[in-house]
């Protein structure tokens, strides 16, 4: 029997077809109406939806509500979408060098929907192609704005930068579907970031991650839109970057003999264990970084963290060892010997290396964790304090003042060669240069007093930062052994680095946040994975949206599209 339109109606709304072309629909039917008439309808039915569910896909919108979430976000309900499907290429403006730009995104594209376009250069913006540009009247030098039409999609950046932060609106906007069922509402949006520092760290030391996952790294920054990567290389477990100047710091000091089995039992695995990157390796890690608008920060810890040196360097302790690579968890008491003038030149020979590779404006000098036990012991670095009048005083030990010469002496042969440093919220006690910025993670006291003395302050508080802490309850038996803590995503979430309590000029200098991912207990790339997302998200959202603009109820509401692009990447995550 025949079909009437109310027949495929109905089967529209049972089936959940869409056909693009319903007047195709009926022409097919009719050439086949003999046919079709000697089957049963049930049958009929049938066959004909099996058909076109292969042929014609159903269409999917496009969906702009993302995270971060953008500043503005204008429908145009009253003009036709854009099929994905009708473009045809790639435009990047001429006077504009956006070719590493544009390749991602065709890159992004082919991944997620499979349409491959070829990427062109013209002046003018023309129908049927997604361009890219630069507009310096934007706002905000990483700000971007999409113009979606019916017959194009218009991506601009106050730099290029902001280019790819609108590239990864656009591709986190589609849903993984093939391109020719995909629609683009009509739209208008823009966004731009509240802070400039927006970090995640890495560990590499505790447990070790090579190239391919330091790159993975890179791209889940660039996904939530991240431009500092933090790369902890060196620890008392492992020292992980080449130096050629002293090439037993990879050779003896990159492999421990072993590793602790669970918290500091006493038990160990008696594997050989280690790794390090070889300064190509580094420096391809750093190409690929500012391929995605990421800036790689190094950190060697000192004076403290630092007994895989002196394993493969024993004269720069304060006891000339005998020293092993450490292969349990915590604080040690092996660290340089600050009244050895050799360290000195043994460290700057390390950092002249490390400035070589990095170009970044920071080099992270570490400065935590450092106990004065062999300070208190050591001839040299008693006869340095009194050599430098570093007499107790202020409510500190003359070894408290000790580690404060040590630092500024290596901050000043960092200043000389045009670099700053960074450091963890115990350099304050140091009296360093202003120029220093500080990470304040032993709360957020300790960052709020140095931004009043004028320091620029970065806010990674173990409360709220610490991703290698679990984000399930105590009572929740299938979390995995981690080092402790609980840091919920609506803890991440709702975090202020910056509230509003605190005077304009304090404020001013709270340059960012990030999240640190300590490694002690992260043995594997899935495990990292887990730990990471979708934590990260609620921290980019904090990164780039105001507070007024934040609410977590419809946070979440976003989060699901973010979590398909997750799985869609084979990324793992806490559900």
């Amino acid at each position: 029997m025949a079909l009437s339109p109310d027949d495929y109606h109905s089967v529209d709304r049972q089936e959940g077809l869409q056909l693009k072309n319903i007047h195709a629909f009926f022409k097919v039917l009719s050439n086949n109406f003999p046919y079709l008439c000697s089957m049963k309808k049930k049958l009929c039915l049938s066959l004909m939806l099996l058909c076109l569910s292969t042929v014609v896909p159903a269409q999917q919108l496009a969906d702009y509500h993302i995270v971060p979430k953008p500043m503005t976000l204008i429908m145009d309900e009253q003009s036709a979408p854009c099929p994905l499907a009708s473009l045809k290429r790639i435009s990047v403006d001429s006077r504009n060098d956006l070719q590493t730009e544009a390749t991602l995104l065709a890159d992004y594209l082919r991944e997620l929907t499979g349409l491959s376009l070829p990427i062109v250069s013209e002046k003018k913006r023309s129908p049927g192609c997604i361009r890219l540009h630069i507009d310096t009247s934007l706002p905000h030098p990483e700000g971007y704005c999409i113009q979606v039409r019916k017959n194009g999609i218009d991506i601009a950046g106050g730099t290029s930068g902001g280019v790819f932060y609108g590239i990864q609106a656009l591709r986190k906007s589609l849903p993984p579907a093939p391109a020719d069922s995909i629609l683009l509402p009509t739209a208008l949006l823009s966004d731009s970031p509240r802070f400039s520092y927006r970090g995640m760290h890495l560990d590499i030391c505790r447990h070790f991650f090579g190239p391919e996952f330091v790159k993975q790294y890179l791209d889940m920054m660039a996904l939530h839109g991240m431009n500092t990567l933090h790369w902890h290389i060196t620890d008392d477990q492992g020292w992980r970057i080449e130096i050629k100047k002293y090439p037993l710091l990879t050779e003896i000091g990159a492999w421990r003999s072993g590793t602790v089995v669970g918290r500091n039992t006493g038990l160990y695995d008696n594997q050989r264990y280690g790794g390090f990157f070889t300064q190509d390796e580094a420096r391809d890690i750093v190409r690929y970084a500012a391929d995605r608008h990421i800036t790689v920060i190094p950190e060697i810890d000192m004076p403290g963290h630092m007994t895989a040196a002196l394993a493969a360097y024993p004269q720069y302790g304060c006891t000339g060892g005998p020293y092993e690579v450490v292969r349990d968890w915590g604080v040690f008491d092996e660290i340089l010997c600050a009244g050895n003038d050799s360290v000195y030149t043994f460290v700057n020979d390390i950092l002249d290396e490390l400035i070589d590779i990095f170009p970044s404006t920071y080099i992270h000098l570490g400065g935590d964790e450092a106990p004065r036990t062999r300070w208190k012991e050591c001839p040299r670095c008693q006869q340095r304090i009194r050599d430098e009048h570093l007499a107790d005083a202020d409510g500190q030990h003359g070894e408290d003042h000790l580690q404060g010469y040590f630092i500024r002496r290596i901050e000043k042969h960092m200043l000389e060669r045009g670099r700053k440093i960074i450091g963890w919220d115990e350099l304050m006690d140091c009296n360093v240069d202003s120029s220093a910025t500080i990470m304040s993670w032993r709360g957020t006291e300790g960052g709020i007093a140095a931004a009043e003395r004028g320091h620029d302050v970065i806010m990674v508080p173990t409360s709220v930062a610490y991703f290698d802490y679990y984000q399930k309850p105590e009572s929740d038996w299938s979390k995995p052994l981690l080092i402790g803590g609980y840091v919920p995503i609506e803890k991440v979430y709702d975090f202020e680095p910056a509230p509003d309590s605190l005077s304009f000029s304090t404020r001013r200098h709270i340059i960012g946040t990030q999240a640190n991912l300590w490694t002690e207990y992260i043995t594997c790339k899935e495990l990292a994975e887990y730990q990471l997302l979708p934590r990260m998200a609620a921290l980019a959202e904090t990164q780039w949206a105001a507070p007024d603009a934040k609410d977590y109820g419809d946070f979440s509401r976003r989060l699901p599209q973010l979590l398909r692009l997750y799985g869609q990447q084979g990324w793992k995550y806490c559900r």
